[in-house]
């Protein structure tokens, strides 16, 4: 599962590294110091993140399969047009981000392929997101598709719910492609030189990734036409905000400058509420 311990892109602002006249020094040029997992990847030293970056491409591809296969099972019909809206969405999304992320952040994509959370508290919301998500929002949904428990939706609310959908998707690619140390476990990473992010979506709040996990928990029951789903899809969404405050107070206590960070950039999940 999806994790963003403002394990987040280990540089401030970027700067371009030209030369500048010698009357202006350079804005960031003496505050930010090279970071090693760049450098490592600036190098083509990529020979240890291939086992990870494996384990990621089968993660997605066998929770994509499942997925399906429980959409069309449960709904008893394979010709169900949201449901392919739905799966449509989630692998354009792959085909998009994945490539640029072993571009930019090939250990990134390595450390996602981390399969067990350290932490006690990581692994039991980890599970309950899971399975709330990703086993029970599509099952539901499947049967309430079978036999017409939310009765029939017109296309604006399904076509809304894509809209939802396509932007929560958004939104964590948009924190990866910031995020060197965007991890699906949440965990220190002094093994790679972790820093705290400044950048992209972390200048709004602090947990960007998390906020577009929680619109996805709550738009796929709309896409997918199913008031019952919602059930399951607030639980997961609920999940999500109780991993950010345990997983928030263990960065602040853990990880150099979080604090200050914390104190600059005050909403975690929500700008101006929370």
């Amino acid at each position: 599962m999806p994790s963003e311990s403002n394990v987040e892109d280990p540089h401030f602002p970027e700067t371009s590294g030209r030369h500048r006249s010698h009357d202006r020094p350079p804005r960031y040029a003496d505050i930010r110091p090279r970071n090693p997992v760049l450098a490592r990847a600036s190098t083509g030293d990529r020979a240890g993140t291939r086992p990870g970056i494996r384990r990621r491409i089968a993660a997605v591809a066998s929770t994509l399969i499942a997925v399906a296969a429980i959409l069309f099972l449960a709904s008893g019909q394979v010709a169900w047009t949201w449901a392919w809206v739905y799966l449509g969405i989630g692998l354009a999304t792959t085909l998009v981000n994945g490539p640029i992320l072993l571009r930019r952040h090939p250990e990134t994509i390595a450390e996602r392929g981390r399969l067990e959370p350290e932490k006690g508290w990581d692994r039991a919301v980890s599970g309950v997101y899971a399975l709330s998500q990703f086993l029970a929002v599509p099952l539901v949904a499947g049967l309430d598709a079978r036999f017409h428990w939310s009765g029939e939706m017109g296309v604006g609310r399904h076509v809304s719910g894509a809209v939802l959908l396509a932007a929560a998707y958004a939104l964590p690619s948009w924190a990866m492609w910031s995020n060197a140390f965007f991890s699906t476990v949440a965990r220190i990473q002094d093994d790679r030189g972790h820093a705290v992010c400044t950048t992209g979506p972390y200048r709004l709040v602090r947990h960007p990734g998390y906020a577009g996990f929680i619109l996805q928990a709550l738009g796929t029951p709309w896409l997918l036409g199913s008031h019952w789903a919602l059930v399951p899809g607030v639980v997961a969404a609920a999940s999500m905000v109780v991993r950010t405050s345990f997983e928030d107070r263990m960065l602040q206590a853990q990880l150099p400058g979080y604090a200050e960070y914390a104190r600059r950039v005050r909403y975690r999940l929500v700008p101006g509420i929370w």
